[in-house]
């Protein structure tokens, strides 16, 4: 009985001897970038100056209409009208009608949004003779 005790004594007395680690919790920090602002003007030139590149291929302008698409705005209509000069230039009317898809579905809710861009860019639809998904009946499918 007393080797008993001794044993159980001795096991709370191990236990209590080791050392452990101290753990901290990591520290939350924010990361700020000291990078300059972008200004809407920027932004915009920037992506014409991208569809605008004589060398653009169909990767490329399915690589930037999906990244411009994914951001939270509908592309202003001078964006849009070098994206459409761009699928002429590779003789792409599939991603041209895909992009005015594209432009309706970001306008959501905001029934103005797609007949504004839409009125916008219509000599250069006329000019390079690409039709709208409503002109085509693709809208009602």
């Amino acid at each position: 009985m007393f080797r008993s005790v001794v044993r159980v004594s001795l096991s709370g007395v191990r236990t209590l001897a080791r050392t452990r680690p101290a753990y901290t919790a990591p520290v939350a920090t924010r990361c700020y970038s000291h990078a300059k602002e972008e200004t809407d003007e920027e932004f915009d030139s920037r992506w014409v100056t991208y569809f605008s590149k004589p060398d653009i291929d169909l990767w490329e302008l399915k690589k930037g209409m999906n990244t411009l698409i994914g951001y939270d705005l509908v592309p202003e209509p001078k964006i849009l009208d070098s994206a459409l000069r761009a699928c002429r230039r590779l003789n792409d009317l599939a991603s041209a009608i895909r992009i005015l898809e594209a432009v309706k579905d970001k306008s959501g809710p905001h029934k103005e949004i797609y007949p504004y861009v839409i009125q916008e860019l219509r000599p250069t639809l006329d000019e390079l003779g690409i039709s709208t998904p409503e002109e085509l009946g693709i809208d009602k499918l």
